[in-house]
C-alpha cells in the first residue's frame, strides 16, 4: 500500500504516512471488508425473505393439521396420521424459516456466530431450487471469500 499524497510505501499498521503525515484513509484489509460490508446487507435481508416466505407453507400446514379431524369425519386416516404428519411438516418448515430469519438478523448485526450458521445454511440451500440455489450460491460467494477475517474483524468493531 501506498500513501495517496507522496506515494511513500506503507506499513499495514501504520494510520499516518511517515512521511507525510497524511491520515491514511483505507488500511490494507480495507478492500475485502468493503465488498463484504457491501453485500452483507442484501445478503441479511434475503435470509430474512426467504425465512418469511418458508413461514407460509409452515402456518398452512399446522393450521390443517388442527382442521383435518374436523374435516375428514370418521376417517382412520384423516384423524389418526394426517393431523400429526402436517403438523410435523408445519413444525419442520417453521424451523427452517426461524433458522433463515435468525442467520439473516445475525448477519446484519455482524453477530460472530452468524458467518458460520450462514455458510451451513447457504450448503443447505443449495439443495432447493432454484431460488434456494441462487441465494446459497451468493451467501458462499459473500462469506467465501479470499479475505474471510474481514467478517470476524467487523464483528469484533461493532
Amino acid at each position: 500500500m501506498f500513501c495517496n499524497q507522496c506515494g511513500n510505501p506503507l506499513q499495514p499498521d501504520y494510520n499516518v504516512c511517515p512521511k507525510c503525515g497524511q491520515p491514511i484513509t483505507r488500511p490494507v484489509g480495507e478492500a475485502g471488508s468493503a465488498r463484504l460490508e457491501r453485500h452483507l446487507h442484501t445478503l441479511g435481508i434475503l435470509w430474512i425473505v426467504i425465512g418469511a416466505l418458508w413461514l407460509l407453507p409452515s402456518l398452512t400446514l399446522i393450521t390443517m393439521g388442527h382442521a383435518m379431524p374436523f374435516m375428514m369425519h370418521r376417517s382412520v386416516f384423516g384423524n389418526v396420521f394426517l393431523p400429526p404428519l402436517m403438523f410435523g411438516l408445519g413444525a419442520g418448515f417453521l424451523l427452517v424459516a426461524a433458522g433463515g430469519i435468525c442467520v439473516g438478523w445475525g448477519l446484519m448485526q455482524r453477530e460472530p456466530w452468524a458467518r458460520v450458521a450462514a455458510i451451513v445454511v447457504g450448503i443447505l440451500a443449495l439443495l432447493h431450487p432454484p431460488i434456494g440455489t441462487l441465494l446459497g450460491i451468493y451467501t458462499l460467494w459473500v462469506l467465501l471469500s479470499h479475505d474471510a477475517s474481514a467478517y470476524d474483524r467487523m464483528a469484533r468493531v461493532r
